[in-house]
């Protein structure tokens, strides 16, 4: 390769700036910068909240240790909380220990016997790396650890070195020599912060995690299509209460486009429905959680966004055999009427409470009859998928805020801002949701505002929300039966043509409601962000703003739909002067052809 700076090209995001060769040999894509800039404001928020733990757990220390030592037992409380266990075991197992009364479930990793010395699960901050002090059992804070496993040019493992305050060492790993010479190229380019901070190896990702298990506090995956070869070993790299980063491309796939395919990768099979790309995302949550659960650990979701073309889940792992149990609580199959495309949930597994005790059972079903309830169609399943949360609320108002005080420091704040706000007015415990017009398509009526029809179902006395997946999307807990009422209520305001009696429509129609809903305006009807008229939804910067060409790939006629003509003509003139004249005439007569 030159090292003629003139064949090179000085790209810059952020405060990162990377070269790139003219012929396309390191993968770059503009069109994630979104991600990255997301990414970034999500490992700010990690390093704050993991300072706050921290120090809530030297906190609980400290009064635990004065307690203990009024009531004469100074000597069992340090027997207890510093184990004789080595540095280099807290830096490999760093998981949150709080007072059993105060934590919930995801967050609890040990058990302490009461008037017992013994622990039955060993407890370490999950906070980051460690330091025991001898004698005083004082724990340091380190900066945390992240690992970038696909870096080709390695700009993302540069604007984390070089924007995120707190931040320890990057690694990027890529198994691409021409991606790793680029990235220390970069490296170098970036001066001596980033030659401080971030290191690349030539190394298969797989590999590299699996002989550096529980090191790093964050692991970040941005694969080209789909994640999931590297999943197994992305979740046993991960420290306890560290941050999965991990990014899927390949939505025709996960969309239902391949369902066999969806399958034999993520081990759920997917469903063609309005929502489809909110099943994306609870898919890619369920694939991590069951590679998780093999180990005995388990994730909990803080932040899921499905924007362009991609999805991008973050999630924390934490270790604990006994909150594992709790996986099937979190998993539903999905039934879908082929008629009306009303959607069911049959959630995996169920619990029973006696006293003290939980019983861990198989969830009732079936949730639906052979036949659909309401049009007489059968059902497709699909699934299992997540059905738990898939955002933390408190996190998100937390990376929004930081969103909002650091707005210069975001190029795509305006997009990332828009997705975060949208995400902070959502349903977060109502899976998926329902398209307003598909309603109206399946009854062959006028559609109703949105105003007033989320005005009928909050008077109806349940909850609707807007969804950043879709601007026509509404989560709402109503049950079908009721939205069905409000659109036959609609109806016979607002009258239809007859239809073939055979039709679905016909047949939810023939029904008589058995509520009368209410359509006056109810206060709730608009979110805050609507009633402030922030924007929720963007349009594209660009013209064919999507994924770019994979590192290597040669531009050839087909691309004119993906690029553009104007996109494939600079192209063609780049190369002129490095492909033979018979070969470039033959490539301009397949362009213009």
């Amino acid at each position: 390769m030159s090292s003629d700076l003139s064949d090179y090209k000085i790209i810059k995001e952020g405060e990162a700036e990377i070269l790139m060769h003219a012929k396309n040999e390191v993968f770059y894509n503009k069109t994630q910068v979104n991600n990255r800039d997301i990414s970034i404001a999500v490992l700010r928020t990690f390093i704050s909240k993991r300072k706050q733990e921290h120090e809530a757990y030297l906190s609980k220390r400290t009064k635990g240790a004065q307690k203990a030592s009024e009531n004469g037992d100074s000597s069992e409380l340090v027997k207890e909380e510093v184990p004789d266990t080595t540095a280099q075991e807290y830096h490999k197992s760093n998981g949150e220990c709080e007072v059993e009364e105060e934590i919930s479930p995801e967050e609890r990793c040990s058990t302490v016997e009461e008037g017992s010395v013994k622990v039955t699960e060993e407890c370490s901050t999950a906070e980051g790396h460690t330091n025991l002090s001898e004698g005083k059992g004082k724990r340091e804070l380190k900066p945390p650890r992240v690992l970038e496993a696909l870096s080709a040019s390695g700009l993302r493992s540069l604007r984390y070195a070089r924007e995120v305050e707190g931040i320890g060492q990057v690694i990027a790993v890529d198994n691409d020599k021409a991606s790793v010479e680029a990235c220390r190229r970069n490296i170098k380019f970036n001066g001596s912060v980033a030659a401080s901070k971030v290191e690349s190896h030539l190394d298969d990702a797989r590999v590299y995690m699996l002989t550096h298990p529980k090191e790093f506090d964050v692991v970040d995956l941005d694969p080209y299509g789909s994640p999931s070869v590297f999943l197994d070993s992305a979740v046993q790299s991960t420290v306890d209460g560290g941050m999965l980063m991990c990014t899927a491309t390949d939505m025709a796939v996960l969309c239902g486009g391949n369902g066999e395919v969806c399958y034999s990768k993520y081990g759920s099979y997917p469903l063609r429905g309005k929502y489809c790309h909110e099943m994306a995302l609870r898919i890619v949550l369920a694939c991590i959680e069951s590679h998780a659960n093999r180990y005995k650990r388990y994730i909990v979701p803080v932040l899921s966004v499905q924007m362009d073309f991609y999805l991008r889940v973050f999630v924390r792992i934490y270790t604990s055999a006994s909150a594992m149990k709790n996986t099937p609580l979190k998993l539903s199959y999905v039934y879908q009427c082929t008629g009306c495309d009303s959607f069911h949930l049959q959630p995996i597994g169920r619990t029973i409470s006696k006293n003290t005790s939980v019983r861990y059972l198989p969830g009732f079903g079936p949730v639906v009859p052979q036949e659909c309830s309401d049009c007489g169609k059968k059902f497709n399943m699909g699934g299992p998928i997540w059905s738990a949360p898939i955002h933390d609320q408190e996190w998100v108002a937390a990376i929004l805020a930081d969103v909002k005080y650091m707005k210069d420091r975001y190029p795509a704040y305006d997009r990332i801002s828009a997705v975060l706000t949208t995400i902070s007015e959502e349903l977060p415990d109502v899976p998926l949701f329902l398209s307003l017009h598909n309603l109206c398509a399946t009854l062959k009526c006028t559609s109703p505002s949105a105003i007033i029809f989320r005005s009928a179902v909050i008077n109806a006395g349940y909850r609707i929300s807007g969804t950043h997946v879709n601007p026509l999307g509404l989560k709402s807990d109503a049950p079908m039966d009721v939205i069905w009422d409000i659109m036959r209520c609609w109806v016979k305001n607002h009258p239809v043509k007859p239809q073939p009696a055979d039709q679905p429509g016909s047949i939810i129609l023939a029904k008589e409601p058995a509520l009368q809903a209410n359509f006056a305006r109810a206060v709730a009807s608009l979110s805050k962000a609507q009633a402030k008229k922030v924007a929720r939804f963007l349009p594209n910067p660009e013209r064919h703003w999507g994924p770019k060409l994979r590192a290597g790939r040669q531009i050839t006629s087909k691309h004119v739909s993906l690029l553009g003509p104007d996109a494939i003509n600079g192209a063609l003139n780049q190369e002129d002067d490095e492909e033979p004249k018979s070969k470039k005439s033959r490539t301009e007569d397949s362009v213009t052809s």
